[in-house]
């Protein structure tokens, strides 16, 4: 996150004690818990209102399986290339036999749907 490490963070931190200063320290550093209380119980609050609105299905989902960090586009391209069968078009699409050209040609009634040219694609 940003290239910040646990030493700069130290540095950063000791910065500002030295900033802020000893009197006023104290009062800060209250602030700085109340407001990890406060995002901490958004949070909650959050995951919460997501429980009551999914039910039962909430605690079934695997978020781990979800995290995008978790994806390899190499690996992803790597298994789609792999598959054993490739998609079959459905029976429904038929094959368009006309050049695009006469396609372009062609009226276009209103509500109609120009044809699927799966040569093109």
């Amino acid at each position: 996150m940003f290239g910040l490490t646990f030493d700069k963070l130290l540095i950063v931190a000791v910065i500002a004690a030295f900033v802020i200063g000893p009197e006023r320290l104290p009062a800060y550093a209250a602030k700085l818990g109340q407001l990890v209380r406060s995002l901490r119980d958004f949070a909650n609050g959050a995951k919460d209102r997501m429980r009551d609105e999914m039910g039962p299905e909430f605690d079934d989902v695997d978020w781990k399986k979800l995290d995008p960090r978790q994806y390899d586009p190499r690996r992803i391209i790597r298994e789609a290339l792999l598959e054993d069968s490739p998609a079959e078009p459905t029976s429904a699409i038929k094959p368009v036999t006309q050049s695009a050209y006469a396609q372009r040609k062609m009226p276009l009634v209103a509500g109609a749907v120009p044809p699927y040219d799966t040569e093109s694609t």
